[in-house]
């Protein structure tokens, strides 16, 4: 008997996939696998309902713990692609880990998803799949489906979707963001509205503070209170959201060259990677935050990729490893005006001293404000000479 896991989430296009598997491919069994890693409820509802319906073998693994850890380390990575924080492509590579451990774990003889051909997750869950063994199945990328025919193929065989109308947009959410796109979103010129919002409220003119406190580069309280991964997240995401911070309207340059229009909302996180650069700039060197800038561009970009376990990502992760030792210490951060705005740091690390820098303090330690004339003197010295060679060969031309 061959079976084939399918990523289930109980909507239209994985609810065809399961009698295409069967038809098409030939498979016996269809083993469902619905990963949490933040959804809303009723989305674990609306996935059990409709295996049920379709007397489906159905699993539910809970990977939040394991997702939230993968979205803190995209903190100390300062992880962002072309400006907002990733979040849907850092859940694919651990959902797809969870499909495959129930794949192994059922006997199954391959895995399959219900992404299209034009999207990045298809790729982000294969870079996972294609290291083992099993099959890798994509029946509405392999058979070139449109949302049309799949609509007309759920009525006639009578699968359990609403006539394939799952709402206006496409909403994709997780525990770190909620991604919002189709419909008239679709069209760059359009302004959407605040009934696409849901985790964030319009900018008003109210205002908060709060302190967070980091340990080796990982956030660990609030206000003094600590808080494990996941429940720090939550609080953030609620209350950073009262003050609308966190929206980005975008146009998205995917991995397949494709450039789409995009809307997400993540308050957490763009309060969490506010609050922890500015703790690095209090605590490292400026050769230390030059050349971070440039491992954090490369982590971020295999982040985008799904490959977070790509050799590339263990080498810069030892770079950030080593300059995180120091990014400890507290960040005040006011929301206000869909601001998440850093107004304080604090650390025993700081590469700071107040004596040095202050306006009313002659010398620097044993460095007096006349030693700089010499470096001013040469400061720019090659640029000036550079102009006169120029100016004197225009003259003789």
């Amino acid at each position: 008997m061959t079976r084939v896991a399918l990523a289930f989430s109980g909507g239209l296009d994985t609810t065809v996939c399961v009698p295409l598997l069967e038809e098409e491919w030939g498979y016996d069994e269809v083993v469902g696998v619905t990963v949490d890693v933040g959804q809303p409820e009723d989305e674990f509802a609306e996935a059990a309902e409709t295996a049920e319906a379709l007397d489906l073998e159905h699993y539910v693994v809970d990977a939040k713990a394991e997702f939230a850890e993968q979205c803190l380390d995209s903190v100390r990575a300062n992880a962002t692609y072309q400006g907002y924080p990733l979040g849907t492509a850092l859940a694919r590579p651990v959902i797809a880990e969870a499909i495959l451990d129930v794949a192994k774990e059922q006997d199954c003889d391959a895995v399959a998803h219900g992404c299209t051909g034009k999207g990045n997750d298809q790729l982000r869950f294969e870079a996972v799949w294609r290291a083992s063994d099993l099959e890798v199945i994509a029946p509405v990328r392999e058979l070139g489906l449109t949302r049309e025919w799949e609509i007309e193929y759920a009525a006639e065989k009578e699968l359990p979707v609403e006539g394939g109308n799952e709402g206006v947009w496409s909403i994709d959410t997780n525990l770190w963001s909620r991604s919002i796109e189709g419909g008239d979103l679709e069209q760059p010129g359009h302004v959407p509205g605040e009934e696409i919002y849901d985790w964030t409220r319009a900018p008003s003119g109210d205002t908060e503070e709060i302190e967070l406190t980091f340990e080796n580069g990982y956030p660990t309280a609030v206000d003094g209170e600590e808080m494990e991964p996941i429940a720090l997240i939550e609080h953030l995401n609620e209350v950073a959201g009262k003050y609308g911070v966190g929206r980005t309207d975008m146009m998205e340059d995917r991995m397949l060259g494709l450039k789409v229009r995009e809307n997400y909302e993540h308050p957490a996180a763009t309060t969490l990677l506010n609050a922890h650069e500015t703790l690095e700039s209090l605590v490292l060197t400026k050769e230390e935050r030059d050349f971070k800038k440039l491992v954090d561009n490369e982590w971020s970009q295999k982040g985008y990729e799904g490959l977070v376990d790509a050799p590339l990502m263990a080498a810069l992760e030892g770079f950030i490893d080593e300059t995180q030792t120091r990014v400890s210490g507290t960040v005040t951060i006011r929301f206000e005006g869909g601001q998440a705005r850093p107004v304080g740091r604090d650390s025993k690390y700081a590469v700071y001293d107040e004596s040095f820098a202050s306006f009313n303090t002659e010398d620097v330690g044993d460095i007096t404000q006349a030693d700089a004339t010499g470096v001013a003197k040469y400061h720019g010295f090659q640029e000036r000479l550079a102009a006169k060679v120029l100016a004197k060969a225009k003259e003789e031309e």
